[in-house]
């Protein structure tokens, strides 16, 4: 653990590499020194400093400059910088960057939006490219504000890792134009981890109802920044040289070592820095150069370890005699290599040209290639995609007795997969196997025995002719509060073909009504409804769970279809999007105790808070709860229930007691969990279809629903980030 330390000295490698980008009177954004000579920042950013429209797609022309400052460095010296052309990637709607098309004003995510800036001269002296790293959960993260200054920092907690961006919940400071194209710093690890992208202030919500007692109300609608994570960055900019990484020592005298006794000659060490100078975009030592230069030039930036082993690869298969693979020295260096360079295995364009051949790869889910490939690992992260999937397999050594590492043995898997679906990529990925498995110490022979058994278990497990089963997709509501009766939020589509993306952001106050017209409009454009239609999940922080999502509307008069009422044409359930790590115990426990656990009651009597917390305590296997008491309660044992780790409550906002209680325990008796929703949706549907009875149950009836098919992130942070459903139970 980094000791403690000021937070000047703690982020003076980000000073030398903040970068101010100036507009016409004021700072207008930020930027990060990446090499002596490039800036990296937002197109938008920019965009704003040559006084031109904010998504305007147009490359800039190079006799346009673009003034920037590096205020922590030389605050008087005015450096001009001019847009690369092929690493101008301006603001577009969807992924695709063929036709870019700019996003509509005040749609977020979107794509792109990145620009790299050359400088007319280097950087002045005690300047230095910052180090990057991936961002982890879990970590809180700074930003400065354009100027540099300290004052108006803020400090922000990540809650979404996602393509393209990360969200995160301001924990300090105020959100302000001005942080756009700034790096993300994570002082911990002393790296950037993204680029400031955008952000929104909230103002705080209002209790709803009567108010609560000190202590027990909602607390305030943080405010979101978003940022393009490094991950994103490089898919967006393959062209960009390798940015650098936080110095590291360990095993780097034992990669001396053995690449003396690998490149024994001065012409063999000078021809490989060459090689690998051309490659990092870094400047060559030429005549000076020895084994300490070449090290550190690999050591020093992202992925250059494994460009390094690539280039050394082919001078040892160029020079060397016998076959590289069974080289004693040539195992001794990957193995040290692994310490130098954890979680890094392959090269930049290796990396890049899997992740394109992936792209086009839609039979396997990433999920379960995880589980298949690491059936050991526990608490695995969920993958966005098969890109995010091998880059989780990449940073793991195989089992004793498996010469296949696990970053092979995912590839082959896909590869596998997607022959048996008739793919036209197969091919392709077995190619890139066998280009890069002997730079992994894997021989040919271990592939092929490895690729064979893989077909044969998937064919036994797929008989021909027999159907995948295909998961209903979900439709993610992560529902931000900001008054009884209004609303921001985003919208989540998971469609189980390895899509799980926000499609649409509202960042200004709406009623539920349009929130609902927002729901109909995603379902009708972006998911795909056959043959079951999709589950709804509301998202919402435990001081909101009362709202009543299952009774909202839209209407629509020139539809004359009587409008959308998502509470009774699709299951709609309220989720938590705050859990603590003690309430994922509880929630694994009572997942595992599911198939025989008795249904818990919570009745009038558990008013009084210990009650409620000595009945969760005394049934701790119990994951359906039924709440009948008073609604004036029944926010705090619902949130006694989610700390407690129970997944599943159903509850009515108006009635309790009597044989109203029996009704709701006789709704669930005998019920599979899974079937729950449904249940609850035909009861919704039956008082609405019986107006003459206003007391029927299924008026007002609420259900929790954190189902054992949703694995949450490595200890399940807080907040519970929105996560993919699995196909399988954890």
């Amino acid at each position: 653990m980094r000791p403690d330390v000021s937070s000047a000295l703690a982020d003076a490698p980000l000073h030398r590499a903040f970068v101010s980008v100036l507009g016409q009177a004021r700072p207008v954004g930020a930027g990060v020194l990446i090499t002596p000579k490039l800036v990296l920042t937002c197109a938008h950013v920019v965009n704003s400093a040559l006084g031109r429209d904010r998504y305007d797609p147009a490359t800039p022309p190079r006799d346009q400059p673009v003034p920037v400052r590096l205020p922590h460095v030389d605050r008087e010296r005015r450096l001009d910088g001019r847009v690369l052309p092929h690493m101008w990637r301006p603001p577009r709607a969807r992924p695709e960057s063929d036709h870019p098309t700019p996003p509509p004003v005040g749609m977020l995510p979107y794509h792109g939006d990145l620009a790299v800036l050359e400088l007319d001269t280097e950087a002045p002296p005690n300047a230095e490219p910052a180090p990057f790293l991936p961002q982890r959960d879990g970590r809180e993260v700074v930003a400065l504000w354009a100027s540099g200054h300290a004052l108006p920092t803020l400090r922000a907690m990540p809650r979404v890792s996602a393509h393209p961006w990360i969200a995160l919940d301001v924990l300090g400071g105020t959100v302000a134009d001005g942080f756009s194209g700034g790096p993300l710093w994570d002082r911990d690890r002393q790296a950037v981890v993204g680029l400031v992208v955008a952000a929104h202030e909230t103002a705080p919500p209002p209790v709803p109802g009567p108010v609560p007692p000190p202590g027990d109300g909602p607390r305030g609608v943080p405010a979101a920044m978003y940022a393009i994570g490094l991950p994103s960055i490089e898919g967006e900019l393959p062209t960009l040289p390798p940015v650098a990484v936080p110095a590291g020592g360990l095993g780097r005298q034992q990669l001396l070592v053995l690449l003396e006794q690998l490149l024994p000659s001065r012409r063999a060490i000078r021809e490989c820095e060459e090689q690998l100078s051309a490659r990092l975009g870094r400047p060559s030592a030429g005549a000076a150069t020895d084994v300490e230069r070449l090290t550190g030039l690999a050591m020093g930036v992202r992925r250059g370890v494994p460009e390094l082993l690539d280039i050394v690869y082919d001078h040892l298969v160029e020079h060397g005699p016998g076959s590289v693979v069974e080289s004693a020295d040539w195992a001794a260096l990957l193995r040290v290599a692994r310490l130098v360079s954890p979680g890094e295995r392959i090269s930049p364009r290796r990396r890049h040209n899997l992740n394109a051949l992936l792209a086009h790869c839609h039979s396997s889910d990433p999920a379960t290639l995880l589980r298949e490939v690491l059936p050991y690992a526990n608490d695995l992260p969920r993958p966005a995609d098969l890109a995010d999937a091998t880059d989780l397999l990449e940073g793991y050594d195989p089992q004793p007795g498996q010469p296949i590492t696990p970053l092979l043995q995912g590839v082959i898997r896909v590869g596998v997969q997607e022959r048996a679906a008739g793919g036209y990529f197969a091919d392709d990925l077995d190619a890139w196997v066998r280009s890069a498995a002997p730079r992994l110490g894997v021989a040919p022979a271990a592939v092929d025995q490895y690729r064979a058994d893989a077909a044969t278990a998937h064919a036994a497990a797929h008989p021909a002719g027999e159907p995948t089963p295909l998961l209903p997709p979900r439709l993610q509501v992560e529902l931000l509060p900001v008054a009884p009766h209004l609303f921001t939020y985003q919208i989540w589509v998971w469609s189980g073909d390895d899509r799980h993306e926000v499609v649409l952001t509202q960042d200004t106050e709406v009623p539920s009504q349009q929130v609902v017209e927002a729901i109909r409009r995603v379902l009708n454009t972006e998911v795909r409804e056959h043959p079951t239609t999709a589950l709804v999940e509301f998202f919402v922080a435990p001081a909101w769970l009362h709202l009543d999502v299952d009774t909202w509307e839209f209407t629509d008069e020139a539809d004359g279809g009587g409008g959308f009422y998502p509470g009774i044409t699709r299951r709609v359930v309220l989720r938590s999007s705050e859990r603590t790590r003690e309430s994922y115990a509880g929630w694994k426990r009572r997942t595992t105790a599911l198939p025989t656990a008795p249904r818990l009651l919570l009745d009038e009597r558990c008013t009084d808070p210990a009650v409620t917390r000595a009945r969760l305590e005394v049934t701790p296997d119990a994951g359906i709860v039924v709440v009948c008491c008073d609604p004036r309660h029944q926010g705090r044992v619902l949130r006694q229930c989610i700390q407690a780790g129970v997944h599943t409550v159903l509850w009515h906002r108006q009635d309790h007691g009597g044989q109203f209680t029996a009704d709701l325990l006789a709704l669930v008796e005998g019920v599979d969990h899974d079937h729950i929703p449904e249940t609850v949706r035909m009861e919704r549907a039956k008082a609405i279809a019986d107006p003459d009875c206003p007391t029927h149950r299924g008026r007002q009836l609420s259900l929790l629903h954190d189902g054992p098919d949703h694995r949450p992130p490595p200890l399940a942070p807080d907040p519970w980030a929105l996560t993919q459903p699995a196909t399988s139970q954890p």
